[in-house]
């Protein structure tokens, strides 16, 4: 009788283990409108002129630079949302590190709190940095990954080195190793390509070493 309760508490007990293989969490819909809510005025502005249809919302697992599993949030164009579950699946079974993946409006679409809280984010209708430009986020054609330790670096008209996040000028030095740096070659670098994604990592004008976009 001992033996019969122990064999049916464990399976119980398995069927509910939070990091089990089932919790996985891979998903792609049309934005809901309880996220669509969350995105007006901030990632989604008065005057977007992207489809609210061609969007999608994905929940993706990941895990943490401490081993710790998340189910993150992430808005993007419909024409890559495939591309990004296959690859964050990848990412997932891999144990590869990724600290947050949070909707941008969490941050009131501000790309400089998102950076420096090490988001990863894609769709937020905006412009490309010292530019009038729309950047890739714009259409929800573009991720950035792991945002704080790969830093977007550039020089303006002036000959000033500009460094987003201002609080990443340590992760600038690329011959460093620190957690979350995304590497030419690594796990990350050769899923993005193999989907067909540009690094901006490989830019010669400027380094986007968080960014991959189509």
């Amino acid at each position: 009788m001992r033996c019969f309760l122990f064999l049916l508490f464990t399976f119980h007990f398995s069927l509910f283990t939070p990091h089990s293989s089932s919790a996985q969490t891979f998903t792609s819909q049309a934005i809901p409108d309880s996220v669509f809510q969350r995105m007006q005025g901030r990632s989604y502005p008065e005057g977007c002129s992207v489809r609210r249809s061609d969007l999608r919302y994905l929940r993706l697992s990941h895990y943490d630079a401490q081993g710790r599993e998340h189910v993150g949030e992430m808005v993007c164009n419909k024409a890559i949302a495939q591309d990004l579950l296959d690859i964050f699946r990848e990412l997932f079974r891999q144990k590869y590190p990724i600290e947050s993946i949070r909707l941008i409006d969490d941050y009131g679409a501000d790309d400089e709190r998102s950076m420096r809280a090490n988001n990863t984010s894609s769709f937020c209708y905006r412009k490309v940095s010292g530019t009038a430009k729309l950047s890739k986020h714009a259409m929800g054609m573009a991720v950035d990954i792991n945002t704080l330790y790969n830093p977007y670096v550039r020089t303006d008209k002036k000959g000033r080195r500009i460094v987003e996040p201002a609080t990443a000028t340590a992760y600038t030095d690329r011959t460093k190793s620190f957690p979350y740096k995304i590497a030419k070659g690594d796990l990350l670098y050769r899923l993005f390509i193999q989907h067909g994604f540009r690094w901006g990592g490989n830019w010669r004008t400027m380094k986007d070493w968080q960014h991959f976009e189509k």
